[in-house]
């Protein structure tokens, strides 16, 4: 079954991961949503008159309240049958454009080098919807590969409300390239229902998202959902057609890194008959290690490995 959810007031959340939030929608394993996301707070937004409003933008800031993060998260959704130990299979089959306009933020004290760039700087980008491209302020056409930022399943209850400015191992504020439409994620479920939602979306993003903010825009994804209790993860992982990836987040790069190589080794153990040290060797000669972002204060690494360099390559089973 497909389900539609509009980023409407009551469907979207300012800023914060909550387990005690109220799901919006209840979905079955197999069915698929098409979800509407916003982006920007109220500085954030452009002149009047300059681009296209977006439906609701300004009914939900007047309506959300306001969290301990900056990005509005469409749901959550709760999914039945999903309980703790659980894994939810999230893959992304669609994205459309909602805005013709981005924007993009430098602010003092963030970003990778806040002694280097201490004033407020905020953006306003075109896109030219129909062709996929951003107009710069320097004239220069940037290809949008757009991707959702921030989205995952709710963190458990003992952790209380959590900001969505960290990514943790339930998802949340990822800011991974990587993960665009084609793309498969699997979250370990911590709460009963998954409690699945998505916001923050990109429309360009180099590794390491260093000023602070991609090219931020409001899309729409089509998402389809199935659990999988024959699964046990305790991080996210993802796929698409060529390659496995696996994650790490930690305020100290390196911890991540470690995260992210010893997910990857073990999914290659996993997936394949060879052993750990093998999987290790393997990685050293044919895994990247990508810097995901430097900015989210728990920076994030993540592993990329080639489906074509391992003995046995499939889907998770």
């Amino acid at each position: 079954m497909e389900h539609y959810l509009a980023a409407i007031p009551g469907n979207v959340r300012w800023g914060q991961w909550d387990a005690s939030f109220e799901p919006v929608l209840h979905i079955r394993s197999g069915d698929s949503v098409v979800i509407e996301t916003l982006s920007g707070e109220p500085e954030d937004l452009p002149p009047f008159g300059r681009f296209s409003p977006i439906p609701f933008h300004d009914a939900v800031l007047a309506n959300a309240p306001q969290g301990l993060g900056p990005h509005l998260l469409t749901g959550p959704i709760y999914i039945e049958d999903a309980v703790p130990g659980d894994v939810l299979e999230v893959r992304l089959v669609d994205i459309v454009l909602r805005s013709d306009w981005g924007w993009n933020l430098q602010r003092p004290g963030l970003g990778t080098l806040p002694e280097d760039f201490g004033k407020l700087r905020r953006i306003h980008i075109p896109i030219i919807k129909e062709r996929r491209v951003a107009i710069m302020p320097w004239g220069q056409e940037i290809p949008l590969r757009p991707f959702f930022g921030n989205f995952g399943v709710a963190p458990a209850h003992s952790d209380g409300p959590l900001s969505s400015i960290e990514p943790r191992v339930v998802g949340g504020n990822m800011d991974n390239k990587e993960l665009g439409v084609g793309t498969t994620t699997y979250f370990p479920i911590q709460v009963a229902g998954a409690l699945f939602s998505v916001g923050d979306g990109h429309g360009a993003q180099g590794d390491g998202e260093v000023c602070l903010t991609a090219i931020e825009m409001a899309l729409t994804g089509r998402f389809e959902f199935h659990l999988r209790k024959d699964m046990k993860l305790s991080a996210p992982r993802a796929e698409n057609p060529d390659c496995w990836i696996t994650m790490g987040f930690d305020p100290d790069l390196d911890v991540a890194v470690e995260q992210a190589l010893r997910d990857m080794i073990s999914l290659i153990v996993e997936q394949s008959s060879l052993s750990r040290e093998d999987a290790y060797t393997l990685c050293s000669i044919g895994a990247d290690l990508r810097i995901t972002q430097t900015v989210n204060v728990h920076k994030g690494v993540h592993c990329v490995l080639p489906k074509s360099l391992l003995p046995t390559s499939r889907r998770f089973s």
